[in-house]
């Protein structure tokens, strides 16, 4: 299970880095947690650890970004504007989740029954200043907007 204490924004983006290095074709990276807590910055280092040179930003008002080029493909969702089964539809989940890459989604955990079983829970807290816990978890916790 992770568990990091991060100080910058730069060691955020790193342990996103770390844990690419891990990821296979159809793994799923649900990050949840405090506003401004590191989301992007942990997507942008899986993007860096993929191999993936363009850059990433927060898919909060297009919901979802394509990113290619790397390992493999990054599919970077943001589920916070999202409001009901249409959404999910909307969006074409279901695609992404039969396709060859990994997904990374930012508060996952407001429809945590849409992701598979077998997804990675990561929770990102606001310590101090710019210092950040990054937890795993074994399940989604309860959150709201």
């Amino acid at each position: 299970m992770v568990s990091i204490i991060s100080h910058s924004p730069e060691e955020t983006l790193e342990a996103g880095n770390r844990l690419a290095l891990e990821l296979r074709a159809g793994d799923v990276i649900a990050l949840d947690g405090d506003l401004g807590a590191g989301k992007t910055h942990f997507a942008k280092g899986l993007a860096r650890g993929l191999g993936i040179e363009q850059p990433v930003t927060s898919p909060t008002f297009t919901l979802a970004h394509e990113y290619s080029g790397g390992r493999l493909p990054l599919f970077h969702f943001d589920f916070y504007r999202l409001e009901s089964e249409d959404d999910r539809h909307r969006i074409g989940l279901e695609d992404y989740l039969s396709d060859d890459g990994v997904l990374v989604i930012e508060w996952a955990s407001l429809f945590p029954h849409w992701l598979p079983k077998q997804t990675r829970w990561l929770y990102l807290s606001v310590l101090e200043g710019e210092k950040r816990q990054i937890q795993e978890s074994d399940e989604p916790r309860v959150q709201t907007q």
